[in-house]
């Protein structure tokens, strides 16, 4: 896909990786500063359909790249698994969902190694994905993060919609 002149939502895009994708396409010719777009939750809760509307409302994207996650480290972790399982499902299905409802052209989710099985041969490959549950103190973000594939691999099969999951 060329991306000169597409409209380029980066959710998480303020954040530790997100930071770095929006630098690289600020660096591609042809891209546009004006048309990279990095919501912030204090602005848009993406847990919340209508923020999700109001920012497509507001910037009318062409491609999303959702980066944005819930996170924190393992004392955080074990401290708010069900904070960390349904705020980075809820954000991952919301938007998503609006995304394809907003024909937007090219959805792209990024994962976590979270998501492996806590005991996967170094080093990963994609199809050990499902040889077995998560680290304990990882599966609720890990599997909040691994049911996105699925709805990208079901959202491509029933809607055709135009997603990659990596």
């Amino acid at each position: 896909m060329d991306l000169k002149e597409k409209r380029i939502v980066v959710t998480g895009g303020a954040g530790f990786l997100g930071s770095f994708v929006v630098e690289k396409l600020q660096n591609l010719e042809g891209i546009r500063k004006e048309n990279l777009f990095v919501p912030r939750s204090k602005d848009y809760d993406l847990r919340k359909r209508e923020d999700i509307k109001r920012m497509f409302r507001d910037f009318p994207a062409n491609v999303v790249i959702h980066l944005a996650a819930k996170v924190g480290g393992i004392g955080f972790n074990q401290e708010n698994p069900a904070t960390l399982f349904y705020d980075n499902l809820i954000m991952g299905i919301e938007l998503m969902e609006e995304a394809r409802l907003q024909k937007v052209e090219k959805f792209v989710a990024v994962g976590t190694i979270c998501a492996y099985p806590k005991f996967t041969p170094i080093p990963f490959k994609e199809e050990d994905i499902w040889n077995g549950y998560p680290e304990e103190t990882n599966a609720p973000y890990g599997l909040a993060k691994k049911m996105i594939l699925v709805q990208a691999q079901a959202y491509r099969k029933q809607y055709v919609f135009n997603v990659i999951y990596l």
